[in-house]
């Protein structure tokens, strides 16, 4: 166990940083398969409106260290095709 003021701040730190990371993966991660459940039933309508809530999802969690930036850019490139591949 820590012993240091220094390092019990950084246990601190760590608690307080891992959980804002998993709630923003998280969120990606439903609003993902929310985009891809509406795109596999061909609702272009709900599938952009998806994408929207998608996107700033994706991309506040990038601003923030959560995901990394290319992987962010990845994802959001894979949704457009895939919501433009919609007849």
């Amino acid at each position: 166990m820590a012993h240091t003021l220094s390092a019990k701040k950084r246990i601190r730190q760590t608690l307080k940083r891992t959980a804002m990371n998993r709630s923003a993966q998280a969120r990606v991660r439903t609003l993902r398969k929310n985009l891809g459940e509406a795109v596999a039933a061909n609702d272009k309508e709900a599938a952009s409106a998806a994408y929207n809530l998608f996107a700033s999802a994706i991309d506040k969690a990038a601003k923030n260290n959560s995901v990394p930036a290319n992987r962010a850019a990845n994802y959001k490139s894979k949704a457009a095709k895939a919501i433009a591949s919609i007849a």
